[in-house]
């Protein structure tokens, strides 16, 4: 793949794209080993890859669609959350004992399980910590599965690139892949992407993204763990499994400027650090982090996000556009003279985390294709290069960011692999230093 030659969308052409895959379904045919599924009576086998807290609830929303879907195989690092989420699963849906089938010999513990989990499956649900994502896709790719894969899609450039390899074959082998960008399948944001599509707010101009909250869940050391051990329990606050909360939660707000703006950025500039959060039970990533984002239009969007209790929380998209507006906070257009244009009603608006995995299954047994994979690369790629600002303190091209080959993944983990990072005798990881740190 010639990454040197990858260049930001223009608005025309993600557009293009965009009403295409926001709709969810390309048409066309399915592969021969899926094929027997469209439109047939016979269940849908699911292996779930990734069985702490999302994928369990991926698990169960794949469950509840229309279609008929059997679970039949699971793989997790640890015994214990693989067994935990199948008693959740089967606690959440206890009448659906027949589409709950995994024996003993179809559940697989440890780094190299994901293989035999997914070989057993029509579709692969993949909700490990992410620095994992891309050699899980890549196998389920090259295995023909579809496949349901959470954000973010990688936590480095060199896993963007392996994802978007992969990614092509997906289309080359019509797959369908959705990935959980859910707000791609939210009727308030498809609703208000097509007012803007219409020209109501016009052309954007700026913006405002936010992720601002208290922060998330901590776990603390146990003795008898090595230090894989603690890190893979601990795993949002290591850098090369969660990519820092920029890419991990901010990216959701990152990817709407994306796509309401209708490219990805050219560059992108900020600052961050730790304020709050800096002891040795937080690993190695920022409590803060504020991205200029500019793109090809010239518009720039700036980005935030803050995991400090008792601060402001926000989780929203602001954007300016030559005619007004758009608010996703009130789901409304304002003209520039206070006039409001539109309004969304949410309330009674389907479940977007349940919508994913009702398009996907419809799309395998109707024959359909759903291609969410490159813009989910592309947009990892941006809050990655959002992180590499605020750890350099420099300012970061797309072309730079999407060619480097600095690699945060160790190959073939196992459990006798050293992490990539390590606490210093006082038990403390090293963080990033703006003007020091070294990104490319």
């Amino acid at each position: 793949m010639n990454t040197k030659s990858s260049k930001p969308v223009t608005r025309r052409e993600f557009c293009k794209t965009t009403a295409l895959a926001s709709g969810g379904i390309l048409a066309t045919t399915l592969p021969v080993a899926a094929a027997a599924h469209g439109g047939g009576t016979d269940s849908i086998k699911v292996a779930l890859v990734g069985c702490g807290g999302r994928g369990t609830g991926a698990a169960i929303q794949a469950l509840s669609t229309d279609v008929p879907v059997k679970l039949v195989s699971m793989a997790d690092a640890f015994q214990d959350r693989l067994d935990s989420s199948l008693e959740n699963i089967q606690n959440e849906l206890p009448d659906q004992g027949s589409m709950i089938q995994v024996p003993e010999k179809n559940r697989f513990v440890g780094f190299e399980g994901y293989k035999a989990a997914i070989d057993l499956a029509d579709v692969v649900i993949l909700t490990t910590p992410p620095g994992f994502r891309p050699v899980h896709f890549e196998y389920a790719v090259n295995a023909g599965k579809h496949i349901f894969m959470e954000k973010p899609v990688a936590t480095d450039a060199p896993g963007v690139r392996r994802v978007l390899k992969a990614a092509q074959v997906a289309k080359e082998k019509k797959l369908n892949v959705v990935v959980g960008l859910q707000r791609h399948y939210q009727t308030s944001y498809l609703n208000m992407y097509q007012k803007l599509k219409d020209g109501m707010a016009g052309d954007i101009t700026a913006g405002q993204v936010y992720w601002n909250s208290a922060g998330v869940w901590v776990k603390d050391r146990k003795p008898s763990q090595s230090e894989l051990e603690y890190q893979m329990r601990n795993w949002y606050y290591f850098v090369w499994l969660c990519g820092d909360h920029i890419l991990e939660q901010h990216i959701h707000n990152i990817d709407v400027a994306n796509w309401f703006v209708g490219a990805y950025p050219v560059s992108a500039q900020g600052m961050g650090g730790r304020e709050v959060r800096t002891g040795d039970r937080f690993g190695e990533i920022f409590d803060h982090h504020f991205v200029e984002y500019v793109y090809p239009s010239g518009a720039v969007i700036a980005s935030q996000c803050r995991h400090q209790p008792g601060c402001l929380n926000r989780v929203t998209e602001v954007f300016q556009g030559t005619k007004g507006t758009i608010d996703m906070s009130s789901n409304s257009i304002t003209s520039w003279d206070g006039e409001e244009l539109y309004k969304h009603n949410a309330r009674k608006d389907p479940n977007p985390y349940q919508v994913e995995h009702d398009r996907l299954f419809a799309s395998i047994q109707d024959g359909g294709v759903i291609s969410d994979a490159e813009n989910g690369a592309y947009s990892t790629l941006t809050a990655i290069m959002g992180r590499m600002a605020t750890y350099s303190g420099q300012v970061i091209s797309w072309e730079e960011a999407l060619n480097s080959e600095l690699s945060l993944v160790p190959e073939n983990v196992t459990w006798e692999t050293a992490p990539p990072v390590m606490p210093n005798e006082k038990g403390l990881y090293p963080v990033a230093v703006p003007g020091k740190t070294k990104v490319l």
